[in-house]
């Protein structure tokens, strides 16, 4: 990563936002396929599919792709056409992206993205939020959008000490929002982007005036009757979570053992590539179909975290929460809060949301995936609208 033109490692004073843009050395482009082409590869029990993790053939198929014909400067283009910026916040650096609106009346949202994913995930959200006159909207829905990455993560670089948990990253976030001299905003997130997020409402910054996210982690308590009567709908996604729990190792280890794994994940790029794999292609199936992927996208959020060394930093926050016992607890929430549940994720229970929960906007729809902002960007973009309309 040329130092020339990007401040991921650089220290600025507080305060400060200074303009960024993404430059990789071809040199890294060149180490990446170097690596890629003497990776040393496991072997594979026979017929097992998916049982026992990501596929030898899928795995091989997506580093051959990567070394052979992913083009990264056509990304690393897109992403540089955005205007960047990066700040430091209780001495940890923030890149962020940041487009103001041309609409008189913008209302400013702050975008969070999740794990394995990067703050690109929302980068085609911006033209339709920002100017949804020329998408098909209304200019009265127009936003500030401002898209950070999580401290620790890809843009921002790692994190320089412990204790940067969703809670914490939720106070940068109102600072950040603060440091823009934004008085009202709104937030939205998914995956650890809707812990951060409703973490920030549980903050109560006075500026924040709603939270949007696409998962509210709000579990069965055991009683029974909570959950007699479920629709067909919710008792298939208590379901999916059943078997989501089975499968998950990567949460169990990234939330006790984070810094081990990181040697693995920093010296592989096939590594990195298989331990994002899984949740970006639905755990083989379970939450969506990994053959229709966009291969192209999912790429540059692994080379993202491969050029900066973020495999160990991204990994802790999972330790830090679970530490802290943050970004999961059910505590009460005033702050104004909407759903919107895609049926190829985990499926939140209105009833059980609303133990805690100020739900005041609930959606359901009929396709959508985890990372809706890439795979049903238009159903996501039409509900952060109509979300947020009671705010304006």
């Amino acid at each position: 990563m040329s130092r020339s033109t990007s401040t991921l490692l650089s220290h600025i004073d507080e305060d400060v936002v200074a303009p960024s843009r993404l430059h990789v050395t071809q040199s890294a482009l060149d180490d990446l396929k170097s690596r890629i082409a003497q990776t040393r590869w496991p072997d594979e029990l026979r017929n097992s599919g998916n049982d026992y993790g990501a596929t030898l053939s899928f795995v091989r198929d997506a580093a051959q792709y990567w070394r052979t014909g992913f083009d990264w400067r056509a990304q690393e283009t897109k992403i540089n056409v955005v205007p960047q910026f990066t700040t430091t916040i209780d001495g940890q650096q923030i890149h962020f992206f940041h487009v103001r609106s041309t609409e008189s009346g913008a209302l400013p949202i702050i975008l969070t993205h999740g794990w394995p994913s990067t703050s690109v995930e929302f980068l085609d959200l911006i033209g339709p939020l920002t100017a949804p006159r020329h998408h098909g909207g209304d200019a009265t829905d127009a936003f500030d959008v401002v898209i950070p990455s999580i401290p620790g993560f890809s843009l921002s670089g790692p994190t320089q000490e412990p204790g940067w948990n969703s809670a914490r990253t939720a106070r940068a976030w109102a600072e950040l929002m603060r440091r823009l001299g934004y008085e009202r905003y709104g937030a939205h997130g998914g995956d650890l982007g809707a812990l951060v997020s409703h973490e920030l409402a549980l903050l109560e910054p006075p500026e924040l005036v709603g939270v949007h996210v696409l998962e509210i982690y709000a579990y069965p308590s055991g009683d029974p009757s909570e959950l007699e009567g479920l629709s067909e709908f919710d008792t298939r996604g208590l379901e999916m979570l059943k078997a989501f729990q089975s499968r998950a190792g990567y949460q169990g280890i990234q939330s006790t053992r984070p810094q081990t794994l990181a040697f693995g994940l920093t010296d592989s790029p096939v590594a990195q590539l298989a331990w994002s794999s899984e949740l970006f292609t639905g755990f083989g199936g379970l939450f969506g179909n990994p053959h229709t992927a966009n291969r192209d996208l999912f790429l540059t959020h692994v080379s993202l975290y491969w050029f900066t060394r973020t495999a160990a930093s991204s990994s802790r926050i999972y330790y830090e929460d679970a530490k802290a016992g943050t970004g999961y607890r059910q505590v009460r929430n005033s702050t104004p809060t909407g759903v919107a549940v895609f049926p190829n994720n985990f499926r939140s229970i209105r009833r059980l949301a609303e133990r805690t929960n100020n739900i005041v906007h609930w959606s359901q729809f009929d396709r959508g995936g985890h990372f809706a902002a890439m795979d049903a960007p238009d159903l996501l973009i039409e509900d952060l609208r109509t979300f947020f309309r009671r705010f304006r």
